[in-house]
């Protein structure tokens, strides 16, 4: 018999997704508490849901001995407090993103992950869809040939009633970071979990469509590791709402659907380069299986690595990352001058990504 593991979900904005699909894998999974500050969302959370307790400190709930998992869905500036406290009561952790506030804390956390004997899990749902597991699938039977160039667009809306209903957001001391970190970081991970790894940065940022700390725009110019290139372009101020990832390989094109929230499900569109191509494609696809998609689909995969000892679907490295690329693009934006990945102890952002005048965070 599959062991449920007993969760407990700290934060009930994106937090009620969690619990949802947690509830959704109920072989797996038993949600035994919800904690967050506002008694009345936690309430009604642990109503919908079922859910027997409800707490309003997180040192409460982590205290709790009964327990397996903490998920931490709090705000981004309590991300690395939180899964450290967790991790030292014995938990295993999910984090939402951005995992936490720089590349010193990412690594500290992965020290702390690995003196604990836990295992903690970033959370990055994009990965898990059939439209672009499928083009993982193909990259990795060595179908898709030489990458050339990826183009990225993140085109949102976000309004000022998106930044009133959290006042944490939009600002440097408690979102951490703007559309770079909060938003476009998703299809940056589904970039670099396709192609591999960025070797340099360059990018612009501005605030222009509301009048916040954090930027809202922002435009990438990436070399890859393999020498091919992608660019970014994202913005909260477009009336029509897409996300549209397109992959130029040697053998293939790959172009994701434009729906804004769900990019990685089908359709996609695989062009080949040749009809020969195309059978390859056809052959490589029979013994295709995306497995499970989307929140679930992560959940799912992160039980079966407890339960085998095996590696995690969405590790820490897989965050320092994306929160590498974050850092350098906040950089160049900052000095106007390229940056070259990986960044170490030695970089002067490798503390604090913030803005040089505002310093590190409290």
């Amino acid at each position: 018999m599959t062991e449920r593991l007993r969760v407990a979900v700290a934060g009930l904005g994106i937090g009620a997704e969690h619990v949802r699909s947690y509830r959704a894998l109920p072989e797996l999974f038993e949600v035994t508490a919800v904690c967050d500050p506002d008694a009345a969302r936690a309430e009604r959370v642990a109503k919908e849901f079922e859910v027997p307790r409800v707490m309003a400190r997180f040192e409460d709930l982590v205290a709790e001995r009964e327990l397996d998992v903490v998920d931490v869905c709090t705000p981004p500036h309590h991300h690395f407090a939180h899964a450290s406290r967790a991790l030292e009561a014995g938990k295993h952790v999910v984090c939402e993103k951005p995992l936490v506030g720089s590349l010193a804390e990412v690594d500290a956390l992965a020290e702390l992950e690995r003196k604990s004997g836990r295992r903690l899990m970033p959370i990055f749902q994009y990965r898990f869809g059939a439209g672009l597991q499928k083009l993982v699938h193909l990259v990795g039977r060595g179908v898709a040939g030489r990458h050339y160039l990826t183009t990225i667009e993140i085109a949102w809306r976000r309004g000022l009633d998106y930044y009133g209903a959290a006042p944490w957001r939009g600002r440097w001391q408690t979102e951490l970071g703007g559309i770079l970190l909060t938003h476009a970081i998703h299809a940056h991970d589904m970039l670099t979990h396709v192609v591999g790894p960025v070797r340099s940065v360059f990018a612009r940022t501005a605030t222009r469509v509301n009048p916040v700390e954090t930027e809202d725009c922002a435009s990438l110019s990436l070399e890859m590791a393999d020498g091919s290139l992608a660019t970014s372009a994202a913005t909260l101020g477009s009336h029509k709402e897409i996300t549209r990832l397109r992959f130029c390989f040697e053998k293939l094109t790959a172009e994701s659907n434009p729906a804004p929230y769900v990019p990685q499900f089908e359709p996609w569109t695989l062009t080949p380069a040749s009809p020969e191509v195309e059978v390859e494609i056809e052959a490589a696809l029979r013994d295709f299986d995306p497995g499970p998609q989307w929140f679930p689909g992560q959940l799912a995969r992160f039980h079966a690595a407890l339960a085998t000892g095996s590696e995690l679907p969405v590790t820490i490295a897989d965050a320092r990352a994306a929160l590498e690329l974050v850092t350098a693009a906040y950089h160049c934006a900052e000095t106007g001058r390229p940056v070259e990945l990986p960044i170490g102890k030695e970089h002067p952002k490798y503390a604090s990504w913030l803005p040089s005048a505002r310093g590190p965070i409290d």
